[in-house]
């Protein structure tokens, strides 16, 4: 996908990182980090293992899945993290999935999918399975972060690149003037309390209820958008009372609401059954933060 118009949240203070992720810093030059990966079936490989040792105390592999493109991203993340380039003393990716791997209980390896990047204790993308059996494994709702029930939605449009090419701005700017966006932002959803609890509860039927739904929408959604066992008394009232002014904000961080374009179908079958299989077909992605009452939750 391509895109060509973004309403996104400013940057809200970081999410504490997994204390079980921090050891002792490995000072070592990026040629000696190198050694220490490989990819696994070639040259041409896009699986890469980083071995043991990487870090101290690694009781598994990690693994991260790059093309070439995205390689040189990962590596120069790596590199800049060695050279001093970097910035704020951050932990690189293969350094944080190297982290993940040395975590108690942790099963086979430690993986990353082709979005990694660096995160607040595991990478973005880093997903690792622990052994429940073990009593020394580790649960963490704060791996990445201490959001939770983040969303990310793709919604297909009738629309082409050539029929918005007259107002991209304009409607750049119109996202950004009807999307609350940020640290603090408040909904402009009209919301008490009765229907917080109301949508905690009922999930997209609160939306389909409110008008906010298409029926069919449940469809292409987990538990069809709501989950019956779900029982908000559990939920905190400090959580609540966080979330209660933010229904229908973006979010800060790395949410946006980004007008996108269709530029390549690698599966034609598989795009044409989810309506996305014409290129310059233009497409809106959604990635919505679950904000002060998910941050609470967590």
């Amino acid at each position: 996908m391509s895109s060509f118009a973004a309403a996104t949240g400013d940057c809200g203070a970081p999410s504490t990182s997994v204390s079980a992720t921090v050891r002792p810093r490995v000072v070592r030059t990026y040629d000696a980090s190198l050694s220490f990966l490989e990819q696994v079936g070639g040259p041409s490989s896009v699986k890469w293992r980083i071995k043991e040792g990487f870090v101290p105390e690694m009781i598994v592999p990690g693994y991260f899945y790059v093309n070439k493109r995205l390689q040189e991203l990962t590596l120069n993340e790596l590199k800049q993290s060695t050279d001093g380039t970097g910035t704020g003393g951050f932990i690189p990716a293969v350094t944080q999935i190297a982290n993940v791997a040395a975590l108690p209980g942790i099963v086979r390896g430690s993986y990353a999918m082709p979005d990694v990047h660096c995160g607040y204790g595991f990478s973005i993308g880093n997903v690792a399975a622990f052994d429940m059996n073990d009593p020394e494994a580790v649960v963490s709702p704060g791996g990445v972060g201490f959001d939770i029930n983040c969303g990310v939605r793709l919604l297909r449009t009738n629309l082409f690149e050539s029929d918005l090419k007259e107002c991209k701005e304009a409607l750049a700017q119109s996202l950004f003037d009807h999307i609350p966006v940020g640290v603090g932002s408040k909904g402009v959803i009209p919301t008490s309390s009765k229907d917080l609890d109301a949508a905690l509860e009922m999930g997209m039927d609160w939306s389909l209820r409110e008008g906010y739904a298409w029926a069919e929408d449940k469809e292409h959604v987990e538990e069809y958008g709501r989950m019956l066992q779900a029982d908000p008394r559990k939920v905190s009232r400090r959580a609540k009372k966080r979330g209660l002014p933010q229904l229908g904000t973006l979010g800060a961080g790395n949410h946006y609401c980004e007008i996108q374009v269709v530029d390549e179908v690698l599966d034609q079958a598989g795009a044409n059954r989810m309506g996305v299989g014409s290129r310059g077909q233009v497409v809106v992605m959604i990635h919505s933060g679950s904000r002060g009452l998910g941050h609470q939750v967590a």
